[in-house]
């Protein structure tokens, strides 16, 4: 059987993994729309979370299986449609992700100093749609909305110590840029409470100890919550806990400060604000704060909703950063999407009325979870596609011609794709260059570029 898969971030790669461990037979081929695989392990995990990346050893060994290919630079729904591929291939199986962003639908979203966390977090790990970015750093206070761990990546960055950024494979340009930032006061802003928070206790650890920079929590936002909290399952509890416990001690003076020294940077959580309007400038030309409507909860646990209590609050920043999640998009009019939930309709990862489609990751479940989230789906819907093999749901009997034909449908459309030795060629050439720097690659962040380097 011939087996294509599109999308080369967690969800492709352990959808492959899977099907090519658990059946002998199988063929395998990942399309990929960047020359560059790995999706958000490559641009979405923070640059000082390397760890983090080293599943990339696992796909890399994937990729080299006798019974795996990978094909970059080629867009599905453009390239080549999701028809052509059932044409090409005995099931198809989509794990192309969430490329779009929720927008806050609210005045003034648009003005310059608003940005959404995708293209932030694109720009600073080198994701080549966004390497034009420039944000404007030249405020002292910026305001993340969201309650989620991007958003603390994006308040971790933006305090972090230079050095500490040195060492990581953030790209260059942002790096000079986070040289010159003013950005000093860093406000994590939520709908909800401190029950409710998305963030995880690693990431909040990380934050409260961030050299340089002291943790703001007001206690009364806390008040009662330890009685409250007492019966939560022990993820939450122990969250709660550690806010707590931040919001109650006492800052440290800093002896610094004793000398007359700046005052060191600072971030805090408010909660049970949610975003009105994106105030402008008195030209007009830019952003400089936000009006918040105080909200109530109805409700407990994860099921509360916030409702405006009618009472307002404008908070100055000239950064706001909006971390509301992330959307996946339709590929293909063949394809059944449901627009409302940003997913497509599946069971299991059987795609509602297509025999032979599948889909796997967030676009199957919608953008939530860590990567290891995303290794249980995927290997779920991996599953789904073996038993439909074995029950013989899947036809193979007419053989198909996998990237035989896909090849010759590219060619007439002048696309030429990358393989995995040809985006090794591109890993070495970033190695190389990071090791200069003292870092551990410098991405290349111009498409063009990746494919001058393999001669394309």
């Amino acid at each position: 059987p011939r087996v294509c898969v599109v999308g080369s971030g967690p969800a492709g790669f352990y959808t492959a993994q899977h099907i090519l461990k658990h059946h002998g037979g199988a063929l395998v081929d990942i399309y990929e729309k960047l020359p560059v695989p790995f999706g958000l392990v490559r641009f979405g995990v923070a640059p000082d979370h390397p760890e983090v990346k080293n599943v990339i050893n696992t796909f890399t060994q994937t990729a080299h299986s006798e019974r795996c290919a990978y094909y970059g630079n080629v867009t599905v729904g453009r390239d080549v449609t999701v028809p052509e591929l059932q044409q090409a291939y005995h099931a198809v199986v989509l794990s192309y992700g969430a490329e779009d962003n929720r927008v806050l639908g609210i005045p003034g979203e648009n003005l310059p100093g608003v940005y959404t966390a995708r293209a932030f977090v694109g720009w600073y790990n080198g994701l080549p749609e966004n390497r034009d970015l420039k944000p404007d750093l030249s405020c002292e206070t910026a305001l993340i909305l969201g309650h989620g761990n991007v958003a603390l990546d994006i308040a971790r960055i933006l305090l972090s110590p230079l050095q500490l950024l040195r060492k990581t494979d953030i790209t260059d340009s942002s790096l000079a840029a986070l040289a010159c930032s003013k950005v000093k006061r860093v406000w994590l802003v939520g709908r909800r409470g401190p029950l409710q928070v998305a963030f995880t206790i690693k990431e909040l650890r990380e934050m409260i100890n961030l050299p340089g920079a002291r943790a703001v929590l007001d206690p009364a936002d806390f008040a009662g919550l330890e009685s409250a909290v007492k019966d939560a399952p022990r993820p939450r509890k122990r969250l709660t806990e550690l806010m707590i416990k931040t919001a109650l001690e006492k800052p440290v003076e800093m002896q610094a400060a004793a000398a007359g020294a700046a005052a060191p940077r600072e971030w805090g959580l408010k909660f049970q604000r949610s975003p009105q309007e994106v105030l402008p400038s008195a030209d007009g030309r830019r952003a400089r704060g936000i009006r918040m409507a105080l909200t109530c909860l109805e409700g407990s646990g994860d099921s509360a909703k916030a409702i405006p209590t009618g009472d307002v609050e404008e908070l100055e920043c000239g950064l706001v950063l909006s971390s509301i999640g992330y959307r996946s998009l339709p590929l293909d009019p063949a394809v059944p999407f449901d627009s409302q939930h940003g997913v497509i309709p599946n069971s299991s990862g059987r795609v509602e009325g297509v025999p032979g489609l599948y889909c796997s990751g967030w676009v199957k479940r919608g953008p939530t979870g860590v990567i290891i989230t995303t290794m249980n789906d995927s290997f779920d819907t991996a599953q789904s596609v073996l038993e439909d093999l074995q029950g013989g749901v899947l036809d193979i009997s007419p053989s198909r011609e996998g990237f035989g034909l896909v090849e010759s449908i590219l060619r007439s459309r002048g696309v030429r794709p990358v393989s995995f030795s040809d985006w090794e060629k591109i890993d070495a050439a970033e190695v190389a260059r990071g090791k200069a720097a003292g870092k551990p690659r410098e991405k290349i962040v111009d498409p063009a570029e990746m494919l001058r380097i393999i001669g394309h």
